[in-house]
């Protein structure tokens, strides 16, 4: 071979290198995550400004990489024909032999080779190329813009919408791949899950309900209102007038313990304030009436005024960080496996949190929440003990009742049963 030939080879070589950066930086700043260099930007990294300053850039930046893969390409395509014809005397053989060795040598050291490496470390490939984007994106800037005027025409004629943001099962699926990689423990991915779920929850979802309510009426004699206190542990009880749907006031533990100290039997110079809420009403926006109201209990009103049960500060966190337990609660047991198949389960267990265990899913609404109302609402009566119910793949079976509501039920899964085509 002539001096000429090695020289083309040499440059062969080098535009070989240059596909595969372009092809590796493609890569890196499509796979790169965002949410990662900005957490390494607020720890001062300032590859990683410069990187989010290319990204905010993304359309530019990537026609620059494909205008530069693409001359190269096309380059090295031409000098490698010119080679060949020089190497080979038969034309056809010459032509066929460097369309084969460009091909394989750019799949493998332009294409995939500098792709997989860019996938496996984005951060470091994209403070690595940097520099040379920025310079080539300078360079390409008349070209750049004539295909970003292409591309909003291209937008203006097909009437293509601008992708909507991140919603909250893309963010959930996020969390939930960064659990499965490692990135979150148990407890973290729960309580962010949690957070982005909170939104979601109403006042009616995680009140006391009205009957399992204990309340006060503000003429009570101070005697039995601290009994009461003292029977069932809670700091904190509602007052009413007349009946509980007139809530007048909260009446902490320790105000009633002072006024006996006191020897003033004065109950009603004791409340605090009452926060009513609808059921509906979003527990997020709950909670930023309690702390604005610097109160501990809000009472739930149903559409007619009357008093649909009560949400606590406590409720509220527990849909955050999970159940609270202090010294004096008692642990209610609302889910207990028997075997592998068969649960007893308590009526006041919420109806999702069944089916979720369970592995239920159905498009069926129901208006009740727990396990209780549901099985009334399907049997269309208050159930007594022994009576059965087949839901899905459940066979349910009512093992404690009372004339009022359903207390336990006994609940067998069996294998779901396929749709047929």
């Amino acid at each position: 071979m002539d001096p000429s030939q090695w020289i083309l080879i040499l440059v062969l070589i080098v535009l070989l290198i240059l596909s595969g950066f372009f092809s590796a930086s493609e890569t890196a700043y499509t796979s790169i995550s965002r949410i990662r260099l900005k957490s390494m930007e607020a720890a001062g990294d300032k590859r990683a400004r410069k990187a989010i300053k290319l990204l905010d850039s993304y359309d530019k930046l990537l026609t620059t990489i494909l205008i530069g893969n693409n001359i190269v390409n096309i380059t090295m395509a031409s000098l490698a024909t010119i080679l060949f014809l020089g190497l080979i005397a038969n034309s056809d053989v010459a032509t066929v032999t460097s369309t084969a060795v460009v091909t394989g040598m750019t799949l493998i050291f332009g294409e995939v080779t500098p792709k997989v490496l860019a996938k496996e470390r984005p951060e470091g490939f994209a403070f690595f190329s940097y520099p040379i984007l920025a310079f080539l994106m300078l360079i390409f800037t008349p070209l750049t813009f004539v295909f970003s005027a292409w591309k909003k025409l291209l937008i203006k004629i097909f009437k293509i919408k601008k992708a909507d943001g991140m919603t909250e099962d893309e963010l959930l699926t996020m969390v939930e791949t960064a659990h499965d990689e490692g990135g979150l423990d148990e407890h973290e991915s729960e309580l962010i899950r949690s957070a982005i779920e909170f939104e979601d929850m109403a006042a009616s979802d995680i009140m006391v309900p009205r009957v399992n309510v204990i309340a006060v009426a503000e003429d009570a004699p101070i005697e039995q209102i601290a009994d009461l206190f003292a029977e069932h542990g809670y700091s904190r009880l509602p007052v009413y007038s007349g009946t509980i749907d007139s809530v007048v006031g909260i009446l902490h533990e320790k105000d009633v313990f002072a006024l006996l100290r006191a020897g003033n039997a004065d109950v009603k110079s004791a409340l605090s304030n009452t926060v009513c809420v609808s059921e509906n009403m979003k527990i997020s926006a709950v909670l930023r009436m309690i702390q604005k109201a610097r109160v501990h209990m809000a009472v739930v009103v149903d559409e007619f005024g009357g008093t649909a049960g009560i949400v606590t500060l406590e409720d509220i966190l527990e849909e955050l960080v999970g159940e609270i337990w202090d010294e004096h609660d008692e642990v209610e047991v609302l889910y207990q496996k028997v075997d592998d198949n068969t649960f007893l389960v308590s009526g006041a267990e919420k109806l999702e949190d069944m089916f979720e265990e369970m592995g239920v899913e159905t498009r069926d609404e129901f208006d009740s929440t727990t396990v209780g109302g549901f099985v009334t609402e399907k049997l269309e009566h208050i159930p007594k003990a022994g009576e059965r119910l087949t839901f899905e793949n459940l066979d349910i079976l009512v093992t404690k009742a009372n004339l009022k509501r359903v207390i336990e039920v006994k609940v067998r899964v069996n294998e779901p049963v396929e749709e047929e085509e």
